[in-house]
């Protein structure tokens, strides 16, 4: 997606002023849990920040260290599935699947999709692999920054 594109969808959240957002990926693991821990760091008092997926597995623990670098810490974070999610009082969803298929969520929350690619596979070393997630981390940062802008 173009700059221009995730930052309308971003300036259109922040327009809603959502009371509920949740972000989805497919294994809960990554990219919906920084989005989460970023997000709860930024948004407003009173705000409801969560994440599921449709394959929810562990909270990976390069997504701990990443964020761990920018102090916010998702350590106590559980990995959950879509369905336990009740669509009641959602106002958006944003899911950032890349190469997969993402969950779907029912409801009448706006909907953003903003592909990521996924972290967890990318990498032959250690430090390759920590160098995806700070990337994923810093685009979500941005992203967030846009949506919860004060």
């Amino acid at each position: 997606m173009s700059d221009e594109g995730w930052r309308a969808e971003a300036e259109e959240l922040r327009s809603l002023a959502p009371r509920h957002v949740l972000f989805l990926c497919v294994a809960n693991s990554a990219r919906s849990q920084m989005a989460e821990g970023i997000a709860r760091s930024l948004a407003p008092a009173g705000v409801t920040i969560s994440s599921a997926g449709s394959r929810p597995s562990r909270v990976n623990p390069l997504a701990i260290r990443a964020l761990d670098e920018i102090g916010v810490d998702i350590r106590g974070h559980r990995s959950r599935s879509v369905a336990s999610i009740s669509p009641d009082g959602v106002d958006a969803v944003v899911t950032l699947c890349a190469e997969e298929v993402c969950p779907a969520f029912l409801g009448a929350a706006r909907r953003v999709h903003w592909g990521l690619p996924d972290p967890a596979g990318a990498g032959r070393t250690d430090e390759e692999q920590l160098r995806a997630f700070r990337d994923v981390r810093d685009e979500l940062r941005r992203r967030l920054a846009v949506v919860f802008a004060r």
